[in-house]
C-alpha cells in the first residue's frame, strides 16, 4: 500500500501514483511498459495475474525493476506530514527522511518492553510508563533476590519460588552437563577416529618402508655375491695368467739352451 494522498502538501504528479492502489508510490518498482507500482501492491496482483493491470500486456515479477531517477528524484522531494500528526506531531519532512523521523518521533507508539503487558504508549510517556507498569520486574523485598513481576507482590512465595528457581536451576544445569557431555564425546570419537586414519596411514608407510628395505638388501646381497664372484674369477685369471708366464720363460730358456748344444766345435776345424 501507498502513502495517502492527504499526507502531503501541495499536488502530487499523477505520475507518482501506483495504478493498483491510487496512493503515492512506496518502495516504488516500475515494468517494461513504464507503469510505476508499490512493489507491494504489484507482488500481491502478480500472484493471481500475469498481465500488467493498465494495459494488460505480460508482466512478471522479473520484469520488475527500479523507478526511473528523475521519478525517484521527484518522489523523494515531496513534502508530507509524519504519520503520527493526529497525535499532536506537527512535523513535516521530505518522503526520502520519513522512516528516519517517524522512528524516532515522540508521538510515535510503541510497545511495552515488559514482558506480559499489553499496552502501547508513545514514545515520549514511554520512561513514565515503565516507573509505573504492573508488570516491570523487580527483585523480591523479602530478600530471596528473586525477580518478580510488581503486580504480583501479593502473590509472591518466597521459599515456592525459591525451590522453582532452585528446580529451574538444577534443570538447565544438568542440560548444559549432557551438552558437555555429547561435545566431548563426539570431540574423542573424532580424534578417535583420526587417530585411527593417521595409524593406518602410519602402518601403511611403515609396511611399504619394510618392503622397500627388504628388496633393497635382496639387491645389496645380490651385488656383493656378484663382487666375491668377480674377485674369485680375477684372481683364478691372474693365476693363470702367472701360470702362463711361467711356462713361456721355460719354453724360452729351454729353447736357448738347445739352440747353443747344436753350435759347431771351433776346436775341431783349428787341428785339422
Amino acid at each position: 500500500m501507498g502513502f495517502d494522498l492527504g499526507r502531503f502538501l501541495g499536488e502530487v504528479n499523477g505520475g507518482l501514483l501506483c495504478c493498483i492502489c491510487r496512493d503515492v508510490l512506496e518502495d516504488p518498482v516500475q515494468a517494461p511498459c513504464e507503469h510505476a507500482y508499490c512493489r507491494r501492491c504489484i507482488e500481491g496482483w502478480l500472484a493471481n495475474e500475469t498481465r500488467c493491470p493498465e494495459d494488460r500486456k505480460n508482466l512478471s515479477l522479473s520484469h520488475l525493476k527500479p523507478l526511473f531517477r528523475y521519478m525517484k528524484n521527484d518522489l523523494d522531494n515531496l513534502q508530507i506530514h509524519c504519520i503520527n500528526v493526529t497525535r499532536g506531531c506537527s512535523h513535516v519532512s521530505s518522503l526520502e527522511f520519513l522512516a528516519t523521523h517517524e522512528s524516532e518521533c515522540p508521538r510515535g507508539s510503541v510497545e511495552c518492553p515488559n514482558g506480559n503487558c499489553p499496552l502501547s504508549v508513545s514514545r515520549e510517556d514511554l520512561a513514565k510508563h515503565l516507573e509505573d507498569c504492573g508488570f516491570r520486574a523487580k527483585e523480591c523485598p523479602k530478600g530471596c533476590g528473586i525477580l518478580m513481576v510488581t503486580r504480583d507482590d501479593n502473590e509472591h512465595k518466597c521459599i515456592y519460588e525459591l525451590k522453582t528457581a532452585m528446580d529451574i536451576l538444577r534443570s538447565e544445569m544438568f542440560c548444559k552437563m549432557n551438552e558437555q557431555k555429547r561435545e566431548m564425546e563426539l570431540r574423542l570419537n573424532t580424534q578417535r577416529c583420526h587417530m585411527v586414519q593417521k595409524e593406518s596411514s602410519m602402518q601403511a608407510q611403515v609396511d611399504e618402508l619394510k618392503t622397500e628395505v627388504s628388496r633393497l638388501s635382496q639387491k645389496i646381497k645380490l651385488l656383493m655375491e656378484l663382487e666375491v664372484k668377480r674377485r674369485q674369477d680375477t684372481e683364478r685369471l691372474e693365476l693363470e695368467k702367472r701360470e702362463l708366464m711361467d711356462l713361456l720363460r721355460r719354453n724360452q730358456n729351454e729353447t736357448r739352451n738347445t739352440s747353443g748344444d747344436k753350435r759347431p766345435s771351433t776346436r775341431k776345424v783349428t787341428a785339422l
